[in-house]
């Protein structure tokens, strides 16, 4: 009788791509499904489009008649393109998004209808927040939450829904989601940074933060993810020794993308287009079946929804091809993990890159302003950053196969580097001469020259300078850009603030503009200095030179939480406007919940896993074994049968030893959770499972493991790595 996973294998063997029309030039239907300017410009009157434009880049508010004339536009360009329903879009604590349609459809009371959409409608709703994560932020019983309309984020249609971007904020204004802190922190950091370059340029009135992800997915069959219940229910495979062939080769890096494969992207990045997402790059990735795509910057507001979107529309597409799409950040032991690089900079309203060198000492005087501190920031704040990445599945990717290690550190490169050493050096420290200036000056001019061949870029560090922009590689492929975004504008908020003050300070006693720069500069690379590493993030060594630095080696997620609960964490985020306390308290008592929860499912799938269909299964073949070797008794002589039966009797013990290993550590694994459901301290479960639960589970499958490589190939039960990596 066919198993689940030969029916599974079955189902894949005659599986061909879905043949996908070309959609005609990607300039033809870019945006088409979005309501950005080009069709503001179309169907608001100009009163309204200068109004929404206002809203966008300043932030000012939007009139109740103004914005019925939006909500009439909108509502019209929607059923224009086949909407019947609107909702509001919004990203609350659980790192997904939520939407509840509601239909354009007006009864009039003759029987008939009408199509009716009003800015009240459009401005604020009020979806039930009772069932969403809040970490006690409001009671059980308050169970009103608001999604309020963002206008910088313009709104979109998906099917026959118009989607409109909205925050979601409780009953008593505290942000219930990850889009108001992020744009708080966006503003704090667009503040901080605009007063700062008021030394360079007077004409700077605003600096938009930019962000460019690259998001890591795996691709595998559906039916054999159906077959799957460890893959399906928690988005990694429990089990499954690791195939002969992985990625040792490296052949499939950069290799040419399958039929099936690029049959899906040509369908995903049509759809992603349609909705104005700038996906430019395709390719495969370093493990087999793992591929990326990453789009062209964004504002990084933008950005993040748009990596949002994309994420649920990789999943919608490739169910179309037959596709499962994996992003958690380590679905196979042994392979390349996931992640998200966050590649961000800073950009003025004059057309301005502050983290490019420029053509002259001036404009190369402002970049290392800028680049200097966000070491500065990132040296001070590293905890910060590393809590902000924090999660049960970067737990298992962070310092494994191409990922940074849980270590924050920055790298620059050797000739920046060495650039920076020298300023620190020739810097003086009483009054400048005229000389030393001139000297100084001629050494900054020279950064554009030293950056030319500086292209090396170092896979090892979570923190990296790239030419033009930083990229926080650390970040995981399902997480919510948002996390790491608002942690980053928050530290590099507060530390420009704080070299401005110092600045003004040293003019204030006489010192010259230039001078007064220059050597807070040098305070700060000589104090960041720990934080920078060109070497080799994944060496033991430098676990050892990390901790003679002082930095963190934060390995685990509940460790990395706990810095969210330091006094100095609650100020800097309270400084700058983006978390209130008790909205940092309440999402650290979220994550460390969220946390707990995808390790107790983990546990629960592992145990009943191992209960249900590995131990079975050992049981059923060792069974075999045994009747072969009493058979081999009753035809053969003692000594043709204790020769004939010694490989058959050396299995029968294997297999019984790894069979009672996995049920003792089953045993114990389910004490340990029955400890967990008795404590009520998030903080104290959440480290109960990270130090008692995982190692039991990753026992069971090393046992497992073990035991798939000695039972017959035809009754294991479960699709096994090599078919789920190498199937098309």
């Amino acid at each position: 009788m066919p198993t689940f996973r030969s029916k599974a294998l079955e189902d894949v063997f005659h599986r061909k791509p879905l043949v996908v029309e070309p959609a005609g030039k990607i300039s033809e239907f870019y945006g088409e499904n979005v309501f950005n300017q080009h069709t503001m410009r179309e169907y608001l009157t100009d009163e309204a489009y200068e109004k929404v434009m206002d809203a966008t880049i300043n932030g000012t508010r939007i009139e109740r008649g103004i914005a019925d004339q939006v909500a009439t536009s909108m509502k019209d360009w929607a059923t224009s393109r086949g909407a019947t329903h609107y909702t509001h879009w919004f990203q609350p604590l659980t790192g997904a998004t939520a939407e509840k349609h509601d239909s354009f459809m007006q009864p009039t009371g003759d029987g008939r209808a009408i199509e009716k959409f009003d800015g009240s409608l459009l401005v604020q709703q009020e979806p039930d927040a009772s069932s969403f994560p809040n970490g006690g932020i409001r009671n059980t019983f308050e169970a009103r939450g608001y999604t309020i309309w963002d206008p910088s984020s313009p709104a979109f249609v998906i099917g026959n829904t118009l989607c409109i971007p909205t925050i979601f904020i409780s009953y008593t204004g505290h942000a219930l989601d990850n889009k108001v802190p992020l744009l708080r922190a966006i503003a704090a950091a667009d503040k901080a940074a605009t007063d700062v370059c008021q030394y360079f340029d007077r004409d700077v009135k605003k600096v938009t933060i930019t962000l460019g992800w690259e998001q890591e997915y795996f691709l595998i069959d559906r039916a054999l993810f159906n077959a799957r219940p460890d893959i399906a229910l928690t988005g990694r495979a429990l089990f499954g020794h690791a195939p002969a062939k992985g990625q040792q080769l490296d052949d499939h890096y950069f290799g040419s993308i399958p039929d099936r494969a690029m049959a899906f992207m040509k369908d995903f990045e049509t759809e992603a287009h349609r909705l104005g997402i700038p996906v430019a790059t395709r390719h495969n990735e370093v493990a087999p079946n793992q591929f990326e795509c990453a789009p062209i910057f964004e504002e990084a507001n933008l950005a993040n929804d748009h990596n949002q979107l994309l994420m649920d529309l990789l999943d919608k597409v490739a169910r179309k091809h037959d596709f499962r799409v994996l992003l958690h950040e380590k679905p196979f032991e042994g392979l390349n993990g996931s992640g998200k690089h966050n590649n961000w900079s800073l950009s003025t309203n004059t057309g301005v890159n502050l983290l490019k060198p420029g053509k002259n000492p001036k404009s190369n005087m402002r970049f290392l302003t800028f680049f200097v501190n966000t070491i500065a920031a990132i040296h001070k704040n590293a905890d910060i950053l590393r809590a902000a990445i924090a999660g049960a599945g970067n737990d298992h990717r962070l310092g494994a196969n191409e990922a940074p290690p849980a270590i924050i550190s920055a790298f620059i490169g050797s000739q920046l580097t060495e650039a920076l050493d020298a300023l620190e050096k020739n810097i003086k420290a009483g009054k400048m001469t005229p000389d030393d200036k001139t000297a100084l000056k001629l050494e900054i001019g020279r950064i554009p020259e030293v950056l030319l061949d500086n292209t090396d870029r170092n896979r090892t560090s979570p923190f990296a300078f790239t030419g033009n922009k930083f990229e926080f590689r650390a970040v995981g492929s399902s997480a919510n850009c948002s996390n790491a975004m608002i942690a980053l504008n928050t530290i590099v908020a507060d530390q420009l603030i704080e070299f401005k003050k110092n600045v003004d300070a040293r003019i204030n006693k006489g010192e010259k503009k230039d001078e007064a720069i220059l050597k807070e500069l040098q305070k700060l690379i000589k104090a960041s200095k720990n934080i920078r590493f060109e070497g080799n993030g994944y060496s033991d060594e430098w676990v050892k030179e990390a901790k003679k630095r002082g930095l963190s080696n934060l390995v685990n997620t509940p460790q990395a939480l706990s810095v969210l609960k330091r006094k100095e964490t609650r100020d800097i985020y309270s400084a700058m406007g983006v978390l209130a306390p008790e909205e940092l308290e309440a999402r650290v008592e979220v994550e460390f919940e969220n946390y707990i929860l995808k390790r107790q499912i983990e546990a629960r799938v592992g145990a009943d896993l191992a209960q249900n269909h590995i131990i079975p299964t050992a049981i059923a073949y060792q069974t075999r074994l045994v009747e072969n070797v009493k058979g081999l008794k009753d035809i053969m002589t003692a000594a043709e049968f204790k020769k004939a039966s010694s490989t058959q009797v050396k299995l029968i013990k294997e297999i019984s030893e790894h069979l009672s290993a996995v049920k003792d550590d089953v045993d114990a694994l389910r004490a340990e959770r029955k400890k967990a459901d008795k404590m009520t301290d998030v903080e104290k479960i959440a480290n109960l499972y990270a130090d008692k639960v995982m190692p039991l589970l990753n026992s069971v499958r090393e046992h497992s493991d073990r035991l798939e490589m000695l039972i017959d190939d035809e009754m294991w039960p479960l699709p096994k790595l090599r078919e789920l990596l190498f199937t098309r």
